[in-house]
């Protein structure tokens, strides 16, 4: 019983904010002082969420933190994503929040604020949009820190060696089986819609679906928290979860696909093409098209993330669309009934929910405030010659980013601005960088 106590005496509320890069930062509070996380007592600098992947603030381009003082900002916690911790002492629970201006305002910065601006112009027209994401990562060795590269779990190798592809793999599933139990009973802990749990092409990788919400600053919620519950599922097994776009050079990359469709006000699927031809499915998913140059940074926001983009992978690279066609950037898997929707299938795991399904959705507002085409359909015996196509270069998906009307209307210009040159200087820090690549092949040759 002492120990109980002692237990519960240890417990905390923990106050999260999602910084650009999709990382939760925050504070832990003694559950004895709960209230001040409902009261507005909680803050924390504005300039956190400006914070770049090395978690410099970046203040000499930005000009949002020593410059001005480094104010302070209000974590506004949404009590609806109040949720047990079961890895921490018992009685333990999570917040997400989202970041305000001490004058009440949400902070440009926010990426739950970006996403929650971008609702409300569905809300204005009578609309709201069910989002449903599935997530791919990697689960890893617990000995990569000491060996510097990712290696999968011992039981899926062979004298060290992967056992091979794995896709749908019902052995690669029993013998992670013990990990995969604890991820489903936090993820039930945390009240998040998690459905069906399968293996992925690469060894260790897996996939994770949540079921639709209709409401996207939910959906974006569950996705990041599930993040972090593979990530703590992990570490109780001595392992680790990666949502690293790219961790193997010869294996597939993870992706984190969106379903989405749209509702009315008598929830009736706006996107039904009642046994027809889908028009407004088919400008939906042009919208989504036109946009994505200007957007893939957000689905693709590190130099890693470029990684995916090949030819022959099953990350798209070609502006494409088609009726369940998984070849495609934008993919109709229903277009008939309640089930009608997209699929978006260009994003990484490893990018920023929120962020992800603002561009998203203004993507698919642009179609469905336009009559837009989409293009020829992608078939099995029709491949567009001359479809544009995403780029393989971290640098030039920046400049499209920083130079875009779509990016600055969705976003924000201010955003746009932090963003893009966050994104610009880390772009730059990595064409700078002499890689083991090239100590393997050009210092030996040249």
């Amino acid at each position: 019983m002492a120990a109980d106590n002692a237990t519960e005496g240890n417990a905390r509320i923990e106050v999260l904010i999602s910084d650009m890069n999709g990382r939760l930062r925050g504070k832990q509070i003694p559950i004895a002082a709960e209230k001040k996380v409902w009261s507005g007592a909680v803050r924390l600098p504005t300039s956190t969420q400006s914070l770049d992947i090395w978690g410099y603030d970046n203040d000499e381009i930005t000009g949002l933190s020593m410059t001005i003082g480094d104010p302070d900002g209000t974590c506004v916690a949404d009590e609806r994503t109040l949720a047990d911790m079961p890895w921490a002492p018992q009685g333990s629970k999570q917040v997400l929040a989202t970041m305000h201006e001490l004058d009440g305002s949400p902070s440009f910065q926010d990426p739950r604020a970006i996403l929650s601006s971008v609702v409300d112009r569905y809300k204005a027209l009578g609309l709201t949009p069910v989002i449903a994401t599935e997530l791919e990562f990697y689960l890893l060795a617990g000995d990569w820190r000491d060996r510097g590269i990712p290696s999968p779990p011992p039981a899926l190798t062979y004298r060290g060696e992967p056992n091979g592809f794995q896709l749908y793999d019902m052995d690669a599933v029993d013998l992670l089986d013990d990990y995969l139990t604890t991820l489903r009973a936090y993820a039930r802990a945390q009240g998040l819609p998690e459905d069906a749990t399968t293996a992925e092409f690469g060894p260790g990788q897996f996939e994770v679906n949540l079921l639709h919400r209709p409401d996207a600053l939910a959906a974006a919620d569950d996705c990041i928290m599930l993040k972090r519950v593979a990530e703590q599922a992990a570490r109780e097994h001595g392992l680790k979860s990666t949502c690293m776009a790219k961790p193997y050079t010869d294996h597939a990359g993870s992706g984190l696909h969106v379903h989405a469709s749209i509702i009315d006000v008598q929830s009736r699927n706006v996107l039904d093409a009642a046994g027809g031809e889908p028009k407004r499915l088919k400008s939906v998913c042009a919208g989504l098209l036109q946009t994505l140059q200007d957007a893939q940074l957000i689905f693709a926001p590190y130099a890693n993330s470029y990684r995916r983009f090949q030819p022959g992978s099953f990350a798209p690279v070609d502006l494409t669309w088609g009726l369940g066609h998984r070849g495609t950037a934008v993919r109709i898997p229903e277009k008939d009934g309640p089930g009608a929707r997209i699929e978006h299938r260009v994003a990484g795991a490893d990018a920023n929910p929120y962020l992800m399904l603002a561009a998203i959705l203004g993507g698919m507002l642009l179609g469905l405030q336009n009559d837009l085409d989409p293009g020829e359909e992608t078939t099995p015996a029709y491949v567009p010659a001359d479809a544009p196509k995403l780029t393989h270069d971290f640098l030039t998906a920046v400049e499209r980013f920083r130079g875009s009307a779509f990016v600055a209307d969705i976003f924000g210009e201010r955003y746009q601005k932090l963003y893009g040159e966050t994104k610009h200087k880390e772009a730059l820090s990595h064409l700078r960088t002499v890689s083991d690549f090239d100590y393997r092949t050009y210092l030996p040759r040249l």
